[in-house]
């Protein structure tokens, strides 16, 4: 009486036979692991942790360009220098040779002219209180600030800084007001408790998602589920490659002979198989966790959610598993299922988000992203690890992913069927 433990420890040998194929499936995914996170986590801390450079002129006769000066400092935003140049183009050219991002050109009227608005304003208040005679203003020039930037800087990143600029420019404008209607109203200037109420207890920001807050994802967030899809969907190579042997070579046709059921030769390849795709999660996933704060990279932070955790390996797995498969019973060749496996798993891993986010992508991409079996895998993998979210927002992509791996099961039967394998 055939065995079925025979047949899944006959599938194991093969499979760490085959070096090539066990280091396309761990070893080239750890690689690219290391390499992809170590550089894109420089990207995330110029980006969210380092200070921009800012080199500052302040010409300013009085003491609001000073006071603009020091509210950027201590924004932790930037990293301020401040030299003397009496021409912009000079701050210009600093820009240009690449000793710094970002500029700022303050002229020498910028106090005069905000200080003279800023009693203009409050006279007009007072008039329409009826505290003083209105009278005929004219119009003021307001001061210049000259901002310069690398043009290699992205436009959305130079609009945030100009932003945060902006900001400090109105609380300075808004605190000169203030005293400007005090000083009208016989008070030597604003009282303290106002002061501080202007700069401080200011109301704070806190993103949530799902009702939880939000931490910032980092690049291993990213690559590490990414690339360990990757690495699942590289065992075409070996699983492809051995469906196409044994066809050639007559395997299958003994098989037949044999005193057991085909579909328990086939289960014993998915099995051996989806157990080679759990290992490589563990493997690449435990590398995340453990060995990257050695790297001075962030470490792999695992979801709470246990049990979405294994239904998603295990289904990403078994689609690995089920399109390698189909492509070992479609090709004649060794050739054709190495040569059309890599490059198919390359496209998919293309346009599905292991390189690039499909949010960045333009809109017909993102409509041709959702043909690839690899993004509905990392979907579900940032439902988890990025999105905090439930078995609700696991369903579609769970459900899309089965639905794809039956169609690729029920091809590789057809095939089969009609080649007289089975």
């Amino acid at each position: 009486m055939y065995k079925p433990w025979i047949s899944i420890r006959k599938e194991f040998y093969l499979l760490f036979s085959d070096k090539v194929g066990l280091s396309l499936m761990f070893l080239m995914p750890l690689l690219l692991v290391f390499v992809i996170t170590i550089i894109q986590d420089s990207a995330f801390k110029v980006v969210n942790e380092n200070k921009i450079s800012l080199i500052i002129t302040n010409n300013d006769e009085g003491e609001l360009g000073k006071k603009l000066s020091e509210m950027l400092l201590t924004s932790g935003m930037f990293d301020v220098i401040e030299k003397e140049y009496s021409d912009p183009l000079q701050l210009q050219k600093e820009v240009t040779n690449g000793n710094s991002l970002t500029a700022l050109f303050i002229s020498t009227d910028f106090s005069e002219k905000i200080e003279l608005k800023s009693t203009q304003f409050s006279q007009i208040i007072m008039a329409n209180l009826g505290l003083q005679e209105s009278k005929q203003f004219k119009e003021i020039n307001l001061p210049f600030i000259k901002f310069f930037n690398d043009p290699a800087l992205q436009d959305n990143y130079v609009y945030s800084i100009i932003s945060v600029i902006y900001t400090h420019l109105n609380v300075i404008e808004i605190s000169q007001m203030l005293e400007g209607i005090y000083i009208e109203m016989g008070y030597a200037g604003i009282p303290p408790e106002v002061e501080q109420g202007i700069f401080k207890n200011r109301i704070q920001i806190e993103r949530h998602v799902n009702g939880e807050a939000f931490q910032l994802p980092n690049s291993t967030q990213h690559n590490v589920p990414a690339w360990t899809i990757f690495a699942m969907f590289f065992m075409v190579i070996s699983l492809g490659a051995n469906i196409v042997k044994e066809r050639s070579t007559g395997s299958f046709m003994r098989l037949k002979a044999m005193p057991t059921h085909f579909g328990v030769i086939m289960a014993s390849k998915q099995i051996v198989y989806v157990t080679v795709g759990v290992l490589q999660v563990l493997f690449i996933f435990s590398v995340g966790a453990f060995v990257f704060p050695f790297l001075n990279l962030p470490p792999l932070s695992m979801p709470a959610n246990a049990l979405g955790i294994m239904a998603v390996v295990f289904v990403s797995a078994f689609t690995a598993v089920s399109y390698s498969l189909m492509l070992g019973s479609v090709s004649r060749t060794q050739e054709q299922s190495n040569g059309f496996g890599a490059i198919s798993i390359i496209i998919f891993a293309a346009i599905g988000g292991v390189w690039v986010p499909t949010f960045v992508m333009p809109e017909y991409m993102k409509v041709i992203s959702q043909f690839s079996p690899l993004h509905w895998c990392i979907e579900a993998f940032y439902v988890l690890f990025l999105r905090g979210g439930g078995w609700a927002n696991l369903f579609k992509p769970l459900y899309i992913l089965v639905i794809f791996a039956l169609f690729c099961q029920i091809i590789t039967f057809v095939k089969l069927k009609q080649d007289k394998l089975i």
